[in-house]
This record gives structure tokens, C-alpha cells and sequence, in this order.
């Protein structure tokens, strides 16, 4: 039986003065931000989809930017998967009375994870994120509780939401690099792959290199709520153990239908997916775990009433 979840929304018009002008200021800006890193070759325009994350208030960030060597802050090197000082910044604005204990073991729980099955850390991390942590420790012989949460729902500005296109990882000696990860808080909760559309079935090859990616760098899985393919300006979406088959497109903004013929897949799924309330609302009552009795599988309910395995 498939399960009804409407999201009920409201954004700006796409041809909204205000939103249309905004859009033409962030594209300059990223246009000059590339324009700066002249060996870097984005396999889309700049003025396309990284504008509309822009548009939707988040902060968009060249790989060059976080590059371990030039901000050793953001990444140590091309093996981390988290942004550890975006994480302990947010952690803190969040919960402003966590101890330096509780911290501590807050953020040794979500880097030492308790699983070596890649559905089974990713179901762990999504109890966090929806749960919060419970932290005990001992202090002076007296036990200590906290609670403690990774994502702020009820004050968006308390999140600290960000893009890197591309985003490099090292593993196994092996270099893989992804068009877009996007970051809540120093976690990586989405991933974004886009190849040119040259072939007939790219679509179905993009989805294909992903699961590549998925098999060869599980840790930068482990946090993942949903997967993004795209191919010009087509976009489907899907989860972990979605086959190839079961990425489908979204078609809408705000809950209610299709109202803007002109504008793209892609340009519809960032505005009806990444919109930060409605990015947070799904994380927290459109993601469902399966098991049956061998493993585990993972579905996103979609507008209105259908499923994505």
C-alpha cells in the first residue's frame, strides 16, 4: 500500500522580481569565483543549477575553497568526509550548554561509527539526526545527562548549509570526485553526480557510477539521506539501495503540482528538495527503513503519495 506525505511548502514564483534579480547577482558571483580557479573544469554552467542553492540561502563553496593545505581548518586532507569545524561550530550554536565532554563524545560518535555494513551506519546516523544524541558521562562520581542535536529544526540560521562542487575523496589510494556534496552542518547528507548528456541512456549510466561510488567509498554514505543524478538539465533522485530503475524525477516546488512548464528537473527538485524547511521535514518523516529479516532497505516517501524504494 503506498503511503501519503504532502508537503504543503511555499516558495517564491521562479519569476518573482525579487528572486529573478537575486538570481542574476549569484551567478556573477560564481562566475567570478571560477573565474578565479582557471584549471577548474565544471562539467555544468555556472549560472544553472548552483545558483538556485545560492538562491535558497546556501553557501556555495569551490573545492578550492575547503582544499586541504589551503584551509586546513575545513579539510585535513582527501580522506575526511566531515568538515570537523563546521560540525563543532554548529554543535555548539546549537546546543550553546554542551560540555566540552559532551561534545567530545558527540562528535566521537559520529566520526567512529558502530557498524561495517554501510545500511546499517546509515540507518544509525538518521536515528541522530531525527533523535539527538543522549550523552552520560561521569563527573566527581556523579553521572551526567545531555541531550544533545545535530541539526537545529526550529531555527534554520542555527544550521550552517553548504555546497562544494566538486568535492574530491581519496580511498583506498584511489580518487574519486563527485559534482556537488551538500553539507549540513559539516555532515554530508546529499550528493549530487551530473555528467553532460551524451549519450541516450546517461541517465541510467550516471545512476550505474554512483552505485560505483557507493561500493568504493562507503564512508562518505554513511550520513547520506538521498542521492541526486543528473544530466543536463534532466535530475532524478533516489536512495541508497535504489536500483537504477527506481531513480525518478521530482515534479514539484511546493506540494502542489507542476506549475512552471518553463523551468527544468533540475532547476524543480533543488527548489522542491533543498528548500531548507522542507530539506529538514524530509529527514525527518519521508525516510522509512525496511528489513526483511536479511537486510535493510531504504525509502523516500514522495509528494502526495508515492514511494521511492
Amino acid at each position: 500500500m503506498k503511503t501519503c506525505h504532502r508537503l504543503k511548502i511555499k516558495s517564491l514564483s521562479p519569476n518573482h522580481p525579487i528572486k529573478s534579480s537575486r538570481t542574476i547577482a549569484q551567478a556573477t558571483n560564481l562566475a567570478k569565483k571560477h573565474h578565479l580557479y582557471r584549471n577548474f573544469n565544471p562539467s555544468i554552467a555556472v549560472d544553472s543549477w548552483l545558483t538556485w542553492f545560492e538562491v535558497i540561502g546556501y553557501t556555495v563553496e569551490l573545492e578550492a575553497d575547503i582544499a586541504a593545505g589551503r584551509h586546513p581548518t575545513e579539510r585535513n586532507n582527501e580522506t575526511e568526509v566531515i568538515l570537523g569545524d563546521r560540525l563543532r561550530h554548529a554543535l555548539l550554536r546549537i546546543n550553546p550548554h554542551i560540555s566540552s565532554a559532551a561534545l567530545q563524545s558527540t562528535i566521537r560518535q559520529l566520526t567512529a561509527l558502530p557498524k561495517q555494513n554501510l545500511l546499517e551506519n546509515n540507518l544509525y546516523l538518521h536515528k541522530l539526526l531525527t533523535q539527538g544524541i543522549d550523552i552520560t558521562y561521569i563527573i566527581n562520581n556523579q553521572i551526567i545527562s545531555e541531550k544533545v542535536w545535530l541539526i537545529d529544526a526550529a531555527n534554520l540560521l542555527n544550521n550552517d548549509w553548504l555546497v562544494v562542487h566538486p568535492f574530491t575523496i581519496v580511498a583506498n589510494h584511489q580518487t574519486h570526485q563527485l559534482d556537488a556534496v551538500i553539507f549540513i552542518n559539516g555532515l554530508p547528507l546529499a550528493i549530487l553526480y551530473n555528467q553532460k548528456a551524451s549519450a541516450i541512456n546517461i541517465l541510467k549510466n550516471n545512476q550505474d557510477t554512483l552505485h560505483k561510488y557507493i561500493q568504493n567509498i562507503p564512508k562518505l554514505f554513511f550520513y547520506n539521506v538521498f542521492l541526486v543524478v543528473t544530466s543536463g538539465n534532466r535530475a532524478n533522485l533516489g536512495t541508497l539501495t535504489c536500483k537504477s530503475t527506481e531513480f525518478l524525477p521530482w515534479y514539484t516546488i511546493d506540494g502542489e503540482d507542476f506549475t512552471h512548464p518553463q523551468e527544468t528537473e533540475i532547476d524543480v527538485l533543488i527548489q522542491g528538495i533543498f528548500d531548507k524547511r522542507r530539506f529538514l521535514e524530509i529527514i525527518k518523516h519521508s525516510i522509512v527503513f525496511e528489513e526483511d529479516g536479511v537486510s535493510y532497505s531504504k525509502k523516500l516517501l514522495r509528494y502526495h503519495f508515492c514511494t521511492v524504494p
